[in-house]
């Protein structure tokens, strides 16, 4: 008597199921066995539910399978299934999804863009976010394919990441004497500071990138090399360009224990005199989620100098449009709007009040 098992349907209580099973542990043919269909379902079931868990405040990262995520895309495939597609019928508004996409913008960031502008009435059609993934799943647009999407082309694997513990104190101020409101991001002001390095015996040359975390700005500024000296004359670039707005703008820096950081005293202090321009916090060692701002956008400024890209012979105005580009990028966190525009409007109201 054959054992093979017959293709069907997965019904919502499936899946279920399913997620408890692979939560607890067992292989996809076990899986298979206990739902009772083939292997191959389970697979591409998986897959379908799959996202990235964190565990325990970031320390840990964890492949998971969501029913409801799973579920929802289904749905969404029986609701396209058969039918004529809309954006068929809209080449403009195809080809200026497939535009802004080859741009650099994710699909989500596009269509948020659009609403957040008032854009949507110049076209004819609207489509969501899941559907504009199935599209160029199917290979609908001329150019644009899932290769041209830095996150689906990223290498998520099932590991769990450690993060070591400091065992030494940090330069000046430790975090943990970090007002609580620069932690709820209300107040403007407060920045992330890091450095992003070249290729290591190749590429002397270093990018100093500071993220605001209200308004999530960023500022890109190119460095000889990753030295303490080197960082304190790039804030003394920007006490130049911004003046006596400074303090207001960069209220507080928090930093890593790299050692291109240990001249706190230098960096808060005026390059004009003996004031102190701005207050820095140093992270506990090991622990870039304390800086989960800065992080973040140094991987989306990754989209432009791969790793293993030197700096040495790339001009300072390339560096510093990266962060241009960065800027002018539609974020959900914002309401699709820029941190451009959030980081113009604060500026505006500190100059109002200064008057």
């Amino acid at each position: 008597m054959s054992t093979t098992k017959k293709w069907r349907q997965l019904t919502f209580h499936d899946r279920l199921k399913i997620e408890a099973l692979h939560r607890a542990g067992l292989s996809q043919t076990e899986i298979a066995k206990q739902i009772g269909t083939h292997r191959s379902t389970i697979c591409r079931e998986l897959k379908r539910g799959r996202y990235i868990h964190t565990l325990k405040e970031g320390l840990y990262e964890e492949v998971r399978y969501s029913s409801e995520m799973a579920q929802g895309k289904y749905e969404e495939a029986r609701k396209n299934r058969g039918t004529v597609l809309k954006i068929g019928k809209d080449i403009k508004y195809a080809n200026y999804l497939e535009k802004r996409v080859l741009e650099g913008l994710s699909p989500a960031a596009v269509l948020g863009e659009l609403k957040a502008k008032g854009k949507e009435n110049e076209f004819k059609t609207r489509i969501c976010v899941t559907t504009f993934y199935s599209y160029i799943d199917k290979g609908l647009f001329l150019q644009l394919t899932n290769k041209s999407l830095p996150e689906k082309s990223r290498d998520k694997k099932n590991k769990k990441h450690k993060v070591k513990r400091q065992k030494r104190a940090s330069a000046g101020t430790s975090i943990e004497k970090r007002p609580e409101n620069i932690e709820t991001r209300e107040e403007f002001g407060h920045w992330e500071m890091d450095s992003i390095v070249g290729p290591q015996g190749k590429s002397k040359a270093t990018i100093l990138t500071l993220s605001e975390r209200k308004t999530r700005n960023e500022i890109t500024l190119k460095m000889a090399d990753k030295s303490a000296a080197n960082v304190v004359a790039a804030i003394d670039r920007l006490e130049d360009k911004w003046g006596e707005l400074f303090p207001y703008i960069f209220k507080s820096i928090t930093v890593d224990n790299g050692t291109e950081f240990s001249f706190w005293e230098a960096l808060e202090k005026s390059k004009n005199g003996d004031r102190k321009r701005t207050t820095l916090y140093y992270c506990h060692a090991y622990c870039s989620s304390e800086r989960g701002t800065n992080e973040n956008l140094n991987r989306m400024a990754r989209r432009k100098v791969p790793k293993g890209t030197s700096f040495d012979d790339i001009p300072e105005k390339e560096i510093e449009s990266i962060a241009d580009w960065m800027n002018n990028y539609p974020r959900k966190i914002l309401s699709y709007h820029t941190s451009g525009e959030m980081f113009e409007k604060e500026v505006e109201l500190i100059k109002a009040a200064a008057v």
